[in-house]
């Protein structure tokens, strides 16, 4: 387990959240949102997300399913964390926006198949 603190490119939100599994499992997706975004994201337990400054800050962009919800600053635009359709007991925080972390020493990181999500197969009867 670990605590991390993050913020936006402005500093205007700043978030802090507990990761489970430390930064083992960073990973970036391929749904069509994600993949145009590009930003590696960590895994946080959604009730630890706490919003430390600039709630009023944040915007939410959701589609599809409307079940993920994605939180950006609407000051710089900096994407910071997402609550996840997979499980949205999950989020994941930007690991660009996470105090200390660089991203690019991670490198190579994972994808995660989002093109092919549970949530977009239509259910057989």
């Amino acid at each position: 387990m670990k605590k991390v603190h993050a913020s936006c490119h402005c500093g205007a939100v700043e978030i802090e959240a507990v990761l489970p599994n430390g930064l083992d499992n960073l990973r970036r997706c391929t749904c069509s949102f994600c993949k145009r975004r590009g930003a590696p994201a960590v895994t946080a337990v959604t009730a630890s997300l706490k919003v430390l400054k600039g709630a009023e800050n944040l915007s939410i962009y959701q589609w599809g399913t409307g079940t993920a919800k994605h939180y950006f600053c609407k000051i710089c635009g900096i994407y910071t964390h997402h609550q996840r359709r997979s499980d949205p007991d999950q989020c994941g925080v930007n690991l660009g926006c996470i105090e200390g972390e660089k991203p690019w020493e991670h490198e190579p990181i994972r994808w995660t198949d989002g093109i092919n999500h549970p949530s977009d197969r239509r259910r057989e009867t």
